[in-house]
């Protein structure tokens, strides 16, 4: 066969290759091949000093003083590297302060020309050898104006590029070249057959990025087209000075998605325009913030950075982020006032504040509720005088985008640019909302995107169903029937709506023993969770549940390992109304009893931070977090590996929530587990459908504003106008006499409050109905037309309604004080209600939630397209493809076949010789036959895919095929791929099994692409 160039290539022919590359497409000069070259440096004093010289800014003294005090730096002594890379890196971006003699005032000394980038000398060298430690040489190093900016490791195409990583990770060791690495912003690895992989100092070999862009572009190997991107001029600069993060001793380097989000956002920034950023949870948002924020006040020297949150925890989120990243002068707002205030200011330029501090300040509730629209017409009317160019940063916008707080942002700011971020995508409903505040989507990074490129891992999901049954029936009536036998019929059926709802159904004490059994179980079962390096949470469906949870894990092993962390703070004021006399626990009651002993003399605040602390940094320690709302957004905890759901979830709430768990980890966390209590699954479905689906580029889908207005401003007035008919039988003067009369006739006769029973129940369901027409509407009443008198005219009408529903309840005895029903309710649940051994209901535990949803997305996707159908088969058809080639080396003799299969469909389809709709039909099996990696034949005992590989590939053989399996799983090392040696070791060990050499070398390439082994 003939040689196919490049492969197999040397790794010296690939290095001069790449410096052709550099020389003749990047037009870097090429100094030579440094081997043994004298005195390598990372500050090369000839280029510097021909190139401060060459700007003719700088006298000789002031160029040898800023080289002196370069190199002075540059040394690294001790474990500090971090620090003299972030303080060298400063040096770079804003220049160096020097002094021409001790009595002359300091000059900037600027080393890199960042204005015009292509003034700057750009160079390579190869080979560059420091002598002083054991010979190391790096094989190609990056030089701008003489400073060694970047590192490049090259392997041939059939050694792992991570070797080109750990070359480099071992030279930064303080015995090796560690001070070289002062200077070095980039650190590059690779090969032809995987590409390019980069990295800054300090980064541990797993969390180096592999950048992506132009995928469609096939016309060169991988390592150069990247190359190409990366280490172009301008980029490469750019790269240095806007997108190098040092975050709280780690220094990070963008991710491709958070670099064209901060270009994408900065063309928007240009002209002032807003936009939303939508990166899905996980991938770095505050990251992209932080970036963009910086490089807006770098680049507008009137520039105010405004970023809002709606929750305290993300408020102190943001604000660590920032002063992490070295922003020290980020400004906390206080209150309302002190917001407006510091706006009016010239300085600071970088502020934080809650959503709610653009309302009124707390001493100011009552009147905030009384004259809120007033303020609202006032400030439009005379807006305070916002100093300098201001840009609003809206953190999780979805939540933050409508309402009377977002009227009195919009009526301080009216003149900004809003930028929303979010890390879930825009629903239907609020779209046309958020696009008339913010505008367009900005950039998109989807989170099927984000598990793709490994920056957060999949999700699977198991359902498990705890079936419950009452018993002793005619008990529960009779307890039931004396319990309540002074109530009437009325009172009674609403104490049996309460008492009879799912919500209760499911806090049934029977019920939570079981779940909790069914969690400890797994603590003792899944690897994950017993080995003590992941741990879990617990959402449950009020703050009583939790607590209750709380109370039973308490009696199991996790005794002292769980915590519950709710919005709930104990206040002697909860028990104010709480006693009922009967000697018995009302809920409140329980809780604020409880939650005093959990805290155990400690403030609830600092409590949480104690329990969150120890969840993230000890996981063996503390096991479970029980939770409501808390922490299911912004709380980032690598080890939460399992998120158990009891409770009813849905959209942003849910996506968020199982997002929990999505964040990298130890090697032994491949996903992200969801236990679903409350049979979510098409919630869960819809979510992440929505969550990785296209998205129209523009957010305005649905009605406008206008029109959503018109229609409820519509509804409001009707459901007014039917109330104040129904009402207009009633006698002057219209007393509260008057109104009882109509409505219950004599409250002390039975048979007449039985005749206005229909009056009433209108009455009820038109208040009803007023309050909620009312309550969608509140916060946007100017808008939708109604005069200040009016607005108030129509809160004074609800009131009364809302007054007059009460007392006519009152007076008819048709209202009904639950609480003294508590225990005896409580009673039953616990007492009467079986649980049953949770079981698992859903047949996806083993499969990820991305496969299942593509798995089961097929056919819908192809209804959907409707007459579009042919796009979406070729959707089908290209993606099918893509996999095939990409996972060929996985089980060569499976997806040959797949192949040919597909291949004679789509011939069958040219020739007409089947049907459209069998065509899309066969294309979905073979989608769902190829994602699963396996046929319908294969035998039972054959489980895992590298099993099924070898099956495939050793023509059926299973007794072989297992053997083959269980010999390499026992003999393996660990991470034995890319190291010679240990590659030895099992193919030795597969050549005992099999005795063949073109056996071995066929099942050798299957064990190595299967990352089972």
């Amino acid at each position: 066969m003939e040689e196919t160039k490049d492969i197999g290539e040397l790794e010296r022919e690939t290095q001069d290759r790449v410096v052709k590359l550099f020389k003749n497409e990047l037009d870097f000069e090429y100094l030579g091949d440094w081997q043994d070259r004298p005195n390598n440096s990372n500050i090369e004093e000839e280029y510097l000093r021909k190139y401060l010289e060459s700007t003719g800014e700088y006298s000789e003294n002031l160029i040898k003083r800023t080289i002196d005090k370069l190199k002075k730096l540059a040394e690294v002594h001790g474990d500090d590297l971090y620090e003299v890379n972030k303080a060298f890196h400063q040096l770079l971006t804003h220049g160096v302060d020097i002094k021409e003699d001790a009595s002359s005032p300091s000059e900037k000394v600027h080393i890199i020309n960042w204005n015009e980038p292509l003034t700057n000398h750009f160079a390579i060298a190869e080979e560059v050898t420091l002598i002083e430690a054991e010979n190391k040489r790096p094989d190609i190093v990056l030089y701008v104006n003489g400073i060694a900016l970047g590192v490049l490791e090259l392997k041939r195409g059939c050694v792992s590029i991570d070797e080109g990583v750990r070359q480099s990770i071992t030279n930064q060791d303080g015995k090796f070249i560690k001070s070289f690495f002062s200077t070095i912003q980039f650190i590059f690895a690779g090969n032809n057959s995987e590409g390019l992989k980069y990295g800054a100092i300090g980064t541990p070999e797993k969390y180096y990025l592999s950048w992506k862009e132009d995928i469609d572009d096939v016309s060169r190997l991988r390592l150069d087209k990247y190359l190409l991107k990366m280490c172009n001029k301008e980029r490469f600069l750019e790269f240095i000075r806007d997108f190098a993060l040092f975050d709280g001793g780690t220094k990070k380097l963008p991710r491709p998605h958070q670099y064209f989000g901060v270009k994408a956002a900065q063309e928007n920034v240009r002209e002032q325009e807003g936009g939303v950023i939508w990166h899905t949870q996980g991938s770095g948002k505050s990251i992209t913030m932080v970036l963009l924020a910086k490089w807006i006040l770098r680049n507008n020297h009137n520039a105010r950075v405004l970023v809002i949150t709606d929750r305290t925890e993300l408020d102190e989120q943001i604000e660590k982020v920032f002063k992490r990243a070295g922003e020290k002068k980020i400004y906390k707002t206080s209150s309302g006032k002190d917001l407006m205030h510091q706006l009016s200011q010239p300085s600071p330029s970088l502020l934080c504040s809650l959503v709610h501090k653009f309302g009124t300040s707390k001493g100011e509730k009552k009147k905030e509720k009384e004259y809120y629209d007033k303020f609202i017409e006032e400030l439009k009317k005379n807006p305070p005088k916002v100093q300098g160019d201001v840009f609003v940063f809206v953190d999780e916008c979805h939540r933050t985008q409508s309402g009377r707080l977002n009227d009195v942002m919009k009526a301080i700011l009216g003149d900004a640019t809003f930028i929303g971020f979010t890390g879930t995508p825009l629903l239907k409903q609020n779209k046309a909302t958020t696009k008339s505040i913010f505008g367009d989507y900005i950039h998109t990074y989807k989170f099927d995107e984000a598990v793709e490129d490994k920056i957060v891992l999949d999700l699977c999901y198991e359902a498990r169903d705890v079936d419950q049954e009452i018993y002793a029936k005619d008990k529960v009536d009779k307890y039931f029937e004396v319990k309540t036998k002074n109530l009437n019929n009325y009172q009674r059926s609403l104490l049996k709506q309460k008492w009879a709802t799912m919500q209760r159904l499911h806090s049934s004490r029977s019920r939570h023993e079981k779940i909790v059994k069914d969690i400890v179980f797994d603590f003792d079962v899944k690897q994950r969770l017993s080995s003590g390096r992941g741990n879990a949470m617990l959402v449950a469906s009020s703050i009583y549940e939790a607590t209750k949870y709380y109370d039973e894990f308490e009696k199991t092993p996790l005794k002292g390992k769980c915590a519950v962390i709710t919005s709930y703070q104990p206040s002697k004021k909860d028990l104010k109304n709480e006693d009922t006399g009967a000697n018995t626990e009302t809920e409140k009651t329980y809780l604020f009893n409880k939650y005093t002993e959990i805290l155990d003399g400690k403030k609830t605040s600092k409590y949480e931070s104690e329990m969150k602390e120890k969840f993230i940094e000890k996981p063996s320690e503390m096991r479970l977090l029980i939770v409501v709302d808390k922490l299911l957004t912004g709380f980032d905890a690598p080890s939460c590996s399992y998120l158990y759901i009891d409770k009813s979830m849905q959209d942003h709430g849910l996506f968020q929530a199982i997002c929990r768990v999505n964040r990298l980890d130890t090697d032994d966390k491949d996903y992200g587990f969801i236990v679903d209590f409350r049979d979510l699954f098409n919630s869960v479905k819809g979510a992440i459908k929505v969550y990785t689906s296209e998205v129209d580029e523009e957010c305005g889908d649905g009605p406008s504003i206008h029109e959503r207005l018109e229609k409820a401003k519509k509804r409001l007035d009707e459901a007014l106008e039917k109330a104040k008919l129904l009402c207009e039988g009633v006698e002057p003067p219209k007393s509260a006499l008057e109104y009882q009369l109509y409505f219950c006739g004599n409250p002390d006769d039975p048979k007449e409050l039985k005749a206005t029973e229909v009056r009433r129940i209108y009455l009820y369901k038109a208040v009803t109905a007023l309050t909620r027409a009312y309550s969608s509407i509140s916060g946007e009443l100017l808008d939708a037309g109604y005069s200040i008198e009016e607005i108030k005219e129509i809160e004074d009408d609800v009131n009364f309604f809302l007054k007059l529903k009460n007392e006519i309840k009152r007076a008819s005895g048709e209202t009904l004080d639950l609480k003294s029903y508590e225990a005896d309710m409580r009673h039953l649940m616990d007492n009467y209600i079986e649980a049953k051994e949770p079981e698992v209901i859903s047949p996806f535990s083993d499969m990820s939630l991305l496969t299942l949803i593509k798995k089961l997305g097929i056919k819908e996707a192809l209804e959907q397209y409707g007459e579009k159908r042919a796009n979406a088969a070729s959707t089908v058809l290209r993606n099918v493809r893509k996999k095939l080639v990409d996972d060929m080396a996985l089980d060569q003799s499976f997806y040959e076949k797949m192949s040919k299969i597909l291949d004679e469909l789509v011939q069958k389809r040219k020739e007409d010789a089947i049907t459209y709709e069998a065509y899309l039909q066969k294309l979905a099996d073979i989608a769902s036959t190829v994602e699963d990696g396996r046929e319908d034949d294969v035998p039972s005992e054959i489980k895992s895919k590298g099993q099924v590989a070898l099956y495939n590939n050793l023509n059926n053989d299973v007794e072989l095929a297992l053997k083959i399996d269980s010999t390499v799983k026992s003999t393996a090392p660990h991470k034995w791929r890319g190291n010679v040696a240990a590659e030895q070791k099992v193919m030795k060990a597969i050549w005992e099994v099999v005795q063949d050499d073109e056996l071995l070398e066929k099942v050798f390439g299957i064990i190595k692409a299967n990352e089972e082994y």
